[in-house]
């Protein structure tokens, strides 16, 4: 067996997607594995799925609240690649034999209008770049067992990432206080979770600008009708087969997806 490193975690990352296989935390193994090789492990497991046919079409924020930043010990959002393979049309039903444990957690959803290239964007001229808002659902899919990861871990198994919905409407920002705008969480008709955009780093454009300004020191910049998944509103909930998960938003309307 090859010595740990970027291209060994890859390898492993992927393989345990394909196959549906969890295993253990890689920084068991490997020590070695702290945050910054992590997002170079994320990286270099994105550019594998674009050498294989896969296009980059956002990003998605992970850990967006500040109580969950507290429990793993850092002061700002995960950042994460989306590709048009995680694309799951509203409508249809999460694919629950080509997924491991999938959960599905409610969303704000950017698309952008304009280039963001960070450092230096506030949420002001964050919110300027955004073309529509919203709602939205990310399916997370951890290749952990049991959904049982260090920060290192998560980052690098590009945040959970698996699949996501965005809802057919969208508003202009100046449409909606983003801030208030609430949603209820069902599950086969019984409210779970409730919250508000501010649930979001107190404000989903704030979340974006932390993105905006994370990848810029990496030198990426956020692209013209990239989406954006600004984090998860309520905790995720497990989606089983013929269950029934519902978002209800104030101002973006509704949206629901069941495991087949």
């Amino acid at each position: 067996m090859t010595e740990w490193g970027i291209e060994r975690a890859v390898t492993e990352l992927l393989d345990r997607e394909a196959t549906r296989r969890v295993g253990g935390r890689i920084t068991t193994e490997w020590p070695g594995l702290d945050l910054a090789t992590a997002y170079d492990v994320q990286d270099a497991l994105v550019r594998r799925k674009v050498d294989a046919g896969e296009s980059v079409v956002g990003v998605k924020l992970g850990l967006t609240s500040r109580a969950k930043q507290e429990r793993m010990g850092i002061d700002s959002p995960l950042t994460a690649w989306l590709t048009d393979a995680m694309v799951l049309p509203a409508g249809e039903p999460v694919p629950l034999g080509e997924l491991i444990h999938p959960r599905v957690e409610p969303e704000i959803v950017f698309v952008l209008g304009e280039q963001l290239r960070g450092p230096g964007v506030t949420a002001a001229t964050a919110l300027a770049a955004v073309r529509s808002v919203h709602a939205g659902f990310e399916v997370i899919d951890s290749r952990y067992r049991d959904f049982s990861f260090a920060l290192p871990d998560v980052v690098a198994d590009n945040a959970s990432s698996a699949r996501f919905v965005v809802g057919a409407k969208g508003l202009p920002p100046s449409a909606i206080d983003l801030g208030l705008e609430a949603c209820l969480l069902g599950v086969d008709g019984k409210v779970v979770a409730s919250a508000t955009g501010a649930a979001v780093q107190g404000h989903p454009a704030e979340a974006l600008a932390l993105a905006a300004n994370a990848l810029g020191r990496r030198g990426v910049a956020l692209e013209p009708g990239w989406i954006v998944l600004t984090g998860g509103l309520t905790d995720a909930v497990f989606v089983e087969r013929g269950q029934e998960v519902t978002a209800d938003f104030t101002s973006l309307g509704s949206l629901s997806v069941t495991g087949r």
